[in-house]
């Protein structure tokens, strides 16, 4: 009920003003992140893809066995193919395994986010973390990729000039296997830059 009287202020109404730093409908509403459920989307299948070809490198790569054997100046002589005998292609199956777990990371992170209905990437300090993460693992596939694409490539080939051989004509799953997983390292490298280029769009949205 309003109240009339001869204030300092002239005429003066009963009605109390809302308090400073109350949270009434005067204040604007100032959200950390808006979401954006097809971002959100697309930020989950690159992922996904991302870990189903680390893993898909991995498991084809670890598969590379085979025993065979050739024949140099009229002598048969036996060969057995293992992928750990590389240097570059054990670091293709580490680093595969170390891009699947941080794939496989960000989706359990996304889900435990999507459970308590939050926002996936809820800072740009956050954001930058993600692009950091994913240009580093990105890199480093390719270049585990690149490193075993020119192992694959010596095997198939052989060495001109000399008389060792195509070692894919007496070894020819294990070559295959070796192809399969190089071109699966290629992908997951491809769909980690695509995170990357997400993640710029979440900072051009924060």
């Amino acid at each position: 009920m309003a109240s009339y009287g001869n204030g300092q202020n002239g005429l003066e109404l009963g009605i109390q003003k809302p308090a400073i730093g109350s949270s009434t409908g005067l204040e604007p509403n100032i959200s950390v992140a808006s979401r954006c459920p097809r971002l959100e989307l697309a930020m989950v299948v690159t992922r996904a893809a991302a870990l189903l070809m680390a893993l898909l490198s991995m498991s084809l790569m670890i598969s590379a066995k085979q025993r065979g054997s050739f024949i140099i100046f009229g002598i048969q002589i036996p060969l057995y193919a293992n992928w750990s005998f590389s240097d570059s292609l054990e670091s293709l199956v580490g680093i595969s395994a170390a891009a699947a777990a941080y794939s496989l990371a960000q989706l359990l992170l996304i889900a435990h986010k999507a459970l308590k209905k939050v926002h996936v990437v809820p800072t740009r300090r956050y954001a930058w973390m993600l692009l950091a993460g994913d240009q580093v693992f990105a890199y480093a596939m390719m270049s585990a990729g690149s490193a075993a694409a020119a192992v694959a490539n010596l095997n198939r080939t052989g060495i001109q000039h000399t008389a060792l051989p195509n070692f894919c004509k007496p070894l020819p799953r294990f070559c295959d296997l070796s192809a399969a997983s190089i071109a699966c390292a290629f992908g997951s490298c491809c769909f980690l830059a695509a995170c990357a280029i997400i993640d710029v769009i979440w900072l051009s949205n924060l």
